[in-house]
């Protein structure tokens, strides 16, 4: 709630005033210009330079994590986090133009690519949960015997049930690309429908249309309880879903705030939070929407 304003405090009131003896106009204006240079930091940065841009993908957005994280670094830091909540791939772009200053993703290949034409720095570990198969409770394309991602497309594709991609080069859509490709499955029909959304809106569309979609399990939970579409597919390891911090290259931009990205990078791999990612969901759902994995590599997830 706002803080409630006295009515008198916005009535101004006003007093003649004059130069203390002694101070000259040179003086008066040498004082001004050391205070300014006062309200800049010790590495020269602006006042601006307290903002950091963080550019994420809309599950960690839609499954309510960066309400939690988000005023925890604030509170410590005194930085201000101004997310911006689009697909992965988007968002890698984003920062690659130097209109971010920290990337949360989730597409390791997309990832390595920007880190290798160093667009972005310091790329590590930060959690992971697993992408799932949902779809229609009569299951008309009878995916769940299948136990197997990619046999699950098959038999979508084979019988032309429903599909909504997101079709936004997101880290789920690139995910479901791939797995379309290993199938050996160019997908395209009135049955593939792409929605252009994030996260939410395509889990929405396809509770709508009582279609398949593949998801990260942390938004499912997270909107569960207006879904009607349960998990019929998961547990394979093809769908591992690894998210990444990296720190974004000052020479992509001149507004990238350096300090302040890999002040939040270093935040989102510290033990307590890393301990506060373990936890989150727990209350909630009975089981925790993302695993904490600052410590480990790739490989040490079978990814």
């Amino acid at each position: 709630m706002l803080e409630q304003i006295p009515p008198q405090a916005g009535m101004a009131v006003v007093r003649q005033w004059s130069m203390p003896r002694g101070i000259t106009p040179r003086i008066l204006l040498a004082v001004v210009v050391i205070g300014l240079v006062a309200t800049t930091s010790a590495d020269g940065a602006e006042p601006k330079q307290r903002n950091v841009i963080l550019s994420t993908t809309t599950s960690t957005q839609d499954s309510g994590l960066l309400d939690v994280l988000i005023p925890l670094f604030e509170k410590q830091s005194g930085y201000t986090v101004k997310p911006i909540s689009v697909g992965t791939g988007q968002a890698l772009a984003l920062a690659a133009k130097g209109d971010a200053d920290v990337a949360l993703v989730h597409a390791p290949s997309l990832e390595k690519q920007y880190v290798g034409e160093g667009k972005l720095l310091n790329r590590r570990l930060v959690m992971y949960n697993d992408f799932v198969i949902i779809g229609p409770k009569n299951d008309p394309a009878k995916i769940r015997s299948t136990k197997s991602a990619l046999a699950a497309l098959k038999a979508i594709e084979q019988t032309k049930a429903p599909f909504v991609s997101r079709g936004d080069n997101s880290g789920t859509h690139t995910l479901e690309k791939s797995l379309w490709k290993t199938a050996g499955i160019e997908p395209k029909g009135s049955w593939y429908i792409e929605s252009g959304q994030g996260m939410g809106a395509t889990l929405n569309i396809a509770n709508e249309r009582n279609a398949y979609t593949i998801t990260d399990r942390g938004t499912y939970l997270a909107l569960g309880k207006r879904l009607s579409l349960p998990i019929l597919i998961e547990g394979d390891k093809l769908l591992l879903n690894i998210y990444s911090v990296m720190e974004v290259n000052p020479a992509n931009g001149p507004k990238v705030n350096l300090a302040g990205g890999k002040a939040f990078a270093d935040f989102l791999v510290a033990p307590q939070t890393q301990t506060v990612i373990r936890n989150f969901g727990v209350e909630k759902f009975g089981q925790p929407l993302f695993i904490p994995v600052a410590d480990k590599k790739e490989e040490d997830l079978g990814a």
